[in-house]
């Protein structure tokens, strides 16, 4: 697969009138530009893109626009050096020459990153200590945290204070060194005694903790992952950590880590009721496709929140682990590779206040001829269109006289109810228990390929229980129905469309995925009539997946 390392070539501006959002691309030129960025330590501050160099600037002839104040942001995608055997029972002095390994890299990406004024910097999930361990064996692994809250330290000056502390002492000297906020992955432990009904068996707790360091070396703030991942190794804290930190460059902080992303603690209520605008997130996250590409929940969390998202992925291409991203409402900076054995940097300039959400949606007379289609439809009127002569009408079911075979399929160890979608336009629907999905779509050309709308309406067992209403629009793996939902990452496909439901959720994440592992950009997202639509026009590459993948939070 070809090596992706995408910046966002053009900016994507959002406007929204009550509950519609619309994007209007304005595309920079494709030259060097030089910018001082405002709160970078180093100036004029160049980007190196790919092979290119490109400096990003925001030029818009919004005054608001051009005041936004911005910092400067990187992650790396860590390919860790592992444990040869993480079942064997190691000496602390053996794990920390091995976790070693790890944070001389670790320190090469932060010096990289200072050199281009970065000021945050985020490490992946695991890339210290690795995974797949047992209790007992990943204990010599594991750093005393105390709490931030209780003490304030400094293990870089502080390094004598508490014992089995040297991962944390070399991530602050790093921050210091690098001038940087910086944010890391490890195991920790903490010792707890009989009288705490929760306290396990061995007398300690262990978590799978992220740490955020200031530019100073502080220890800032920690947070402990709540949503295991099939991780025996670690416990579950007895109340969830909701966890915001402050900066002198964007403000407010939320952190989570990997599968938390789809639940609604802590993530949801961090931007809820914390109105975090900036997310932090370790990941060690194995790509599933059609729904579930590392890149792909990044950037949908991005785009449903108007948050942005620091995204740190491990990088373990033969087990499916690679995908790591800067995501605002407005574009993306991203990386993903299946062939490069090597780890990635990823520096972009991210705006402090995300203005995704802002702005004026357009009205109806301003629309194009398929959205006033997608609202006549949604309406149940006759859809009427006037030529020179006379005003032709043609009532909305005329887009559903051809209705296809609808057939089951497993789509994400789910067993989806599917539509074919065949012929150049049309209207298409498909149900499942309450959920109704739709697809309005016209095709410029026709590939050689089958498509396919699919819905589920359910509980999801398998790697976690979770209740999900998904409307997918999938490129299938072969030319059977037996092969919609397979994982394929190539397409051909040209859809210009609108793909909408009817959700009982709020919560809904916007997929747009096309060919080579490349992210685009809804046109518009929102609500009319008691339904959820996403809206897409002229898509840059082949459609792998387009999709409404709602969560039901009460529901599990």
């Amino acid at each position: 697969m070809v090596s992706r390392d995408y910046s966002l070539q053009n900016s994507n501006l959002f406007s929204r009138k009550s509950h519609v959002i619309t994007v209007r691309r304005i595309f920079f030129p494709n030259r060097l530009m030089v910018c001082i960025m405002s709160g970078a330590r180093t100036a004029p501050a160049l980007f190196f893109l790919g092979c290119s160099a490109l400096a990003l600037c925001v030029c818009s002839a919004s005054q608001e626009h051009r005041e936004a104040e911005y910092y400067v942001a990187a992650v790396y995608e860590h390919r860790s050096v592992l444990s040869p055997n993480p079942l064997e029972l190691l000496s602390r002095q053996q794990v920390l020459e091995l976790m070693e390994q790890n944070l001389d890299v670790y320190e090469q990406q932060v010096m990289a990153a200072a050199q281009k004024g970065v000021q945050i910097i985020v490490f992946p999930e695991d890339g210290i200590h690795g995974f797949n361990f047992t209790r007992t064996s990943v204990y010599p692994f594991l750093d005393f945290m105390p709490s931030p809250k209780l003490v304030r330290w400094n293990p870089c000056l502080e390094p004598f204070r508490f014992n089995d502390t040297e991962v944390l002492q070399r991530l602050s000297c790093m921050a210091i060194k690098g001038e940087m906020f910086l944010v890391a992955n490890l195991g920790t432990k903490q010792p707890c005694f009989s009288s705490d009904p929760g306290c396990p068996q061995d007398g300690r707790y262990q978590f799978n903790t992220n740490v955020v360091f200031s530019d100073n070396g502080t220890l800032v703030d920690r947070y402990r992952k709540h949503n295991l991942y099939f991780e025996a190794a670690f416990d579950t804290p007895a109340d969830v950590d909701l966890i915001t930190f402050d900066t002198p460059f964007a403000g407010k902080f939320g952190m989570f880590t990997c599968f938390d992303i789809l639940f609604f603690d802590p993530a949801i209520r961090l931007i809820r009721d914390f109105e975090v605008k900036h997310i932090v997130y370790p990941t060690a996250w194995m790509n599933q496709l059609p729904l579930l590409a590392a890149i792909e929940i990044q950037k949908a969390f991005a785009t449903a929140f108007g948050v942005n998202v620091l995204a740190a992925n491990i990088h373990h291409p033969t087990l499916g682990m690679t995908g790591s991203g800067i995501h605002t409402p407005l574009k993306s900076f991203w990386y993903h590779n299946m062939d490069d054995p090597k780890g990635h940097l990823i520096t972009a300039l991210v705006a402090t206040n995300p203005q995704g959400l802002t702005g004026s949606g357009n009205t109806t007379s301003e629309m194009d001829q398929s959205h006033r289609k997608f609202l006549k439809i949604l309406s149940g009127d006759p859809y009427c269109e006037k030529d020179a002569q006379e005003v032709h009408c043609d009532e909305a079911t005329k887009w559903t006289v051809n209705v296809p075979p609808t057939f089951h399929s497993e789509m994400m160890y789910d067993n989806f109810t599917l539509v074919p979608i065949w012929g150049k336009e049309g209207h298409l629907q498909v149900c499942s228990n309450s959920l109704c999905c739709h697809l309005l779509y016209e095709r410029p050309t026709l590939s050689k390929e089958l498509y396919a709308l699919g819905v589920f309406d359910g509980l999801h067992t398998v790697h976690g229980t979770y209740y999900i209403q998904a409307c997918a629009l999938v490129k299938c793996g072969g030319l059977g129905f037996d092969t919609c939902g397979q994982e394929i990452s190539e397409a051909e496909g040209l859809f210009d469309f609108h793909l909408w439901g009817n959700f009982s959720t709020l919560y809904i994440f916007p997929l747009l995925l096309t060919s080579g592992m490349t992210l685009d950009t809804p046109d518009q997202l929102g609500w009319e009539n008691d339904h959820y639509f996403l809206r897409k026009r002229g898509l840059s590459s082949g459609l792998v997946t387009a999709a409404l993948y709602g969560r039901l939070y009460e529901r599990k």
